[in-house]
């Protein structure tokens, strides 16, 4: 049923995991006539990506509760319940959690902290251990639950999201082209804006693949998960140089005239090439893609020789120009490792004895 309702898209595995916490905990408080609120509130906020951050967290946040329920106690009982209460006990909870590096159990401390305020027992003791014991019971469950029901597989948005940024680098690709082929300068915005947008999936996936790796330190996954994990993580580097290159060609300026038509010609076919490659799943080169690199390479060393040298005190080794060239030379480096990263995943995939 689980299964049925995570399909269904309108739950994701995280969502379900908190209303489960939610319900079990507030069913057992409930059976031993306890504050319910505490623990609910504490089941909501402890559920994490993970089942290895649940286990390291839970380890923080139960003393870091105990300060906060203390805090609580001891400002109730000097001012009472007035504001000052509520600051003091906020204040100090977050400072002293952070002094002895609980910083993983400050939001958890703090609201066992101030939300107790408002009911205190006359028994201060019985209402300490009371708050404590609530939000100790919100946390325990909410790591069970985290570890045993519905372990994460982020492998499906890892693939969906390298695909993703494949489509966005050729997207940036073509952005780029146009600022010195067709000296289009109202795209510089655009262009910013979409690599923007590149690093930050990048990092983003980057981070669902320490999840990943986290959360399989505790639950079993196949040697296929384990190749179709190793294999995202060489696109993601391969990746990480693609937008590291396109980085420094956005930020390349230079007049309409530096080039020759020719020479942008060149430019032009060969960025329509990439963009065709990096949008192509398996990235295969062309033999016509070979041949715009060999007339690249010796455009590059063409431009050193005749315009590189200037009539001045000094020499400029790589104007902008040259730079151009230069990372769109490297680009192809990073295309021929993607091609054989491609190939040697479906020979694996044909033969998966090959890769034993």
């Amino acid at each position: 049923m689980l299964q049925k309702l995570q399909r269904f898209q309108l739950f994701g595995s995280r969502t379900l995991k908190t209303g489960i916490a939610v319900f079990l905990t507030a069913l057992i408080c409930g059976f031993f006539n306890l504050p319910v609120i505490f623990a609910v509130i504490t089941a909501i906020v402890t559920i994490e990506h993970t089942a290895a951050d649940s286990l390291k967290k839970a380890m923080v946040r139960f003393p870091a509760s105990a300060i906060g329920a203390l805090l609580a106690t001891s400002f109730y009982g000097v001012f009472g319940k007035g504001a000052i209460t509520f600051a003091l006990a906020a204040m100090l909870t977050i400072a002293i959690c952070h002094k002895l590096k609980l910083d993983d159990g400050i939001l958890v401390a703090t609201i066992t902290a101030v939300a107790m305020i408002p009911d205190f027992q006359d028994h201060y003791f019985v209402s300490f251990f009371s708050r404590l014991g609530t939000t100790s019971i919100g946390i325990v469950i909410s790591t069970l639950v985290n570890f045993f029901l519905l372990p994460p597989n982020y492998l499906p948005d890892i693939q969906k999201n390298i695909q993703t940024l494949f489509n966005r680098a050729a997207v940036l690709m073509e952005m780029v082209s146009d600022s010195f082929c067709k000296e289009d300068k109202r795209s510089k915005r655009m262009t910013q804006r979409q690599y923007n947008q590149i690093t930050v999936l990048l990092e983003r996936t980057y981070q669902l693949s320490q999840f990943q790796r986290e959360e399989w330190k505790y639950h079993k996954h196949s040697n296929e998960e384990m190749r179709v994990y190793q294999f995202a993580q060489k696109q993601l580097s391969a990746l990480q140089q693609i937008a590291y290159h396109l980085g420094n060609m956005q930020y390349t300026t230079f007049g309409g005239d530096d080039f020759s038509e020719r020479e942008k010609l060149i430019l032009e076919r060969m960025i329509r090439s990439f963009v065709e490659i990096l949008k192509e799943p398996a990235h295969g080169i062309p033999e016509s893609h070979f041949q715009l690199v060999k007339e690249l390479d010796q455009m590059f060393w063409r431009w050193k020789e005749e315009h590189v040298e200037q009539q001045s005190r000094f020499r400029h080794h790589l104007p902008p120009q040259t730079v151009l060239i230069y990372e769109l030379l490297c680009l192809h480096d990073v295309i021929e490792e993607l091609q054989e990263l491609a190939s040697s995943r479906h020979a694996v995939i044909l033969n998966p004895s090959a890769d034993k």
